[in-house]
């Protein structure tokens, strides 16, 4: 891919929306390449009798679909300079539907100097906001 250059980019700027459908199998494919096996992610009792509704997605599971859809965007993962969020509700992953989480965002601003972008990310649940205060800071070329 050819990394996004800075003459093309605007403040206002949409990311496009991407939906990442999430399955109880992709935890337990997540688990098994993270090393992350904690039970409130594939366990549905076990969830449950720690107080969640049911299993929940993999915070930096979450996150790194956050970091996918800023590097189509950017055009090169090398282009991502920062990303950071808050995790401000779990995405619960039931058994038969899955779960979808939508991203997407805008630049919100640009700096002539270093030709950088700052974008705000969005990523929602149904009606919930499952990452706060994302954003990222992308190399324009």
């Amino acid at each position: 891919m050819t990394r996004r250059a800075f003459a093309d980019v605007s403040v206002g700027d949409a990311l496009p929306e991407t939906t990442v459908h999430i399955t109880r199998a992709t935890l337990v494919q997540y688990a098994g390449a993270s090393l992350d096996r904690n039970p409130i992610h594939w366990d549905e009792r076990f969830a449950q009798s720690v107080g969640l509704p049911d299993v929940i997605a993999h915070g930096m599971f979450t996150m790194g679909a956050a970091a996918t859809t800023v590097e189509d965007w950017a055009g090169d993962a090398g282009a991502v300079v920062e990303l950071g969020t808050r995790f401000t509700k779990p995405v619960v992953v039931s058994y038969d539907e899955g779960a979808d989480v939508v991203y997407g965002g805008k630049v919100t601003a640009l700096d002539e100097q270093t030709r950088q972008a700052t974008l705000e990310v969005s990523a929602t649940c149904g009606e919930d906001k499952v990452l706060g205060r994302c954003t990222a800071r992308v190399q324009l070329a």
